[in-house]
């Protein structure tokens, strides 16, 4: 039997700054009212086999002050429950073996839409509520409204950003930096607009499904020519790692094994795509004639247990006082969201994209100012580059090639470049 007066927190997916002040503050909001809570260790990975050992009990004595610290007190795990309805099945028996009748999820899309089929399968006997975590932000949240740990991830790896471009220019080298992100460059260009890199790469700026490794490698060695040609061998560029899932499948397993995780997306962490394209480069640039030294570096678990910036520590405690009041109030089936300083859930209906069933996943807007302006602050080939020939002949000559070649080897990559910012008054 369930008991109403029994509470459950679970954290799924990948780390976040900010997930032990969101069980914290729920946790302290149900002990208030009454309510007994337990943490579920290692997110879905026991409970969807039947195994209701991995629990411990939390009271406001014990995490009165986690929310300092980054990482998950309870652990976290990206099992899938959704694969197998018999997953689903023991998921909903283990809950009632412990009696929960009230569950708060923490995690990305994935977790949110493992809760959203939980409560649709337990037909009521459950009530579940989700708290938005990525440092991908790319949950679909209302416009400018980040999902928790992405403000932090941001922060720590614009500081790790600004580091390298200092080094790169002491040592006369290219830092290719890749950081997270499964679909969306959210983090990507976050860190590379913040930090002022010397360019960054992400999926939104190529319209194709499906780009050519060799589209990438161009623009990246365009933009390591254009900078030879104002003196400078050195440079930054930030590259979101959900470029990789916009390569086709055939032309990656040249380079690697591609590897899926329990929700069926490629493991881009086995996947050393700095290494793949620093090669690739260093490769382009032979062929001109031309040498750098380019080293590649990925970032992202450095970011993901930071202790938390006051704005997520803020935030958090918030969410997590939300989905605990939500749940006590009666509420299900929903993610929590603070809208200009208002709470407000999201049915789970409300997230799924209509086309995959799944929950829909929140892109870069290329179309905005926001994303306009940080393409004009990069150093890369642009439209006005190929507008004159003096231009082009500067950028020839550094390639070692004629004015005609290098037109013809680089000038394609200007067709998705934003057009001018224009301002009405």
């Amino acid at each position: 039997m369930t008991d109403p007066n029994k509470l459950a927190i679970l954290v799924g997916g990948g780390p976040a700054p900010g997930i032990n002040s969101v069980i914290g503050a729920a946790t302290i909001r149900a002990c208030v009212e009454g309510m007994a809570v337990l943490g579920i260790c290692d997110g879905f990975s026991a409970i969807m086999r039947g195994d209701i050992s991995k629990v411990r009990p939390l009271d406001i004595e014990a995490v009165s002050r986690i929310h300092f610290r980054g990482g998950s007190c309870l652990g976290t795990a990206r099992a899938n429950p959704t694969k197998d309805p018999a997953l689903l099945d023991a998921t909903v028996e283990s809950l009632r073996r412990l009696g929960i009748a009230r569950l708060i999820t923490i995690g990305g899309d994935d977790t949110a839409f493992s809760a959203s089929r939980l409560a649709e399968h337990s037909q009521g006997a459950l009530r579940v509520v989700h708290v938005p975590k990525t440092i991908d932000n790319d949950l679909d949240l209302p416009e400018w409204i980040p999902t928790f740990g992405y403000q932090t991830a941001r922060h720590v790896g614009t500081g790790i950003v600004k580091d390298l471009l200092v080094d790169a220019q002491t040592t006369s080298r290219w830092y290719f930096v890749v950081a997270m992100g499964r679909k969306a460059g959210h983090l990507a260009l976050g860190i590379g607009k913040a930090a002022g890199a010397t360019l960054t790469l992400i999926p939104e700026e190529f319209p194709s499904k499906r780009v050519p490794l060799s589209e990438m490698v161009d623009t990246l060695t365009g933009a390591i020519i254009k900078r030879l040609a104002s003196g400078r061998p050195d440079g930054v560029a930030v590259l979101a790692e959900g470029l990789v899932e916009r390569l086709d499948p055939e032309e990656l397993a040249q380079y690697a094994a591609v590897e899926r995780d329990e929700h069926d997306h490629i493991r881009l962490a086995e996947i050393d795509f700095g290494r793949i394209i620093k090669a690739r480069v260093t490769a382009r640039l032979q062929a001109f004639g031309l040498k750098a030294t380019i080293v590649s570096k990925d970032i992202g678990y450095e970011l993901r247990c930071t202790d938390p910036i006051p704005f997520d520590m803020e935030y958090t405690r918030d969410l997590g006082y939300c989905a605990a009041k939500f749940l006590l109030d009666g509420g299900s089936g929903a993610m929590v969201t603070i809208q200009q300083g208002k709470f407000k859930p999201i049915k789970f209906s409300d997230m799924l994209d209509p086309e995959t069933g799944r929950t829909r996943v929140r892109m870069v807007d290329v179309d905005t100012e926001y994303y306009k302006i940080a393409r004009r602050y990069m150093l890369r080939l642009r439209r006005d580059d190929f507008s004159e020939d003096a231009e082009v002949q500067k950028y020839a000559d550094i390639a070692k090639t004629t004015p005609e070649n290098f037109r013809a080897q680089f000038e394609y990559l200007v067709k998705n470049e934003p057009p001018p910012l224009q301002f009405a008054f």
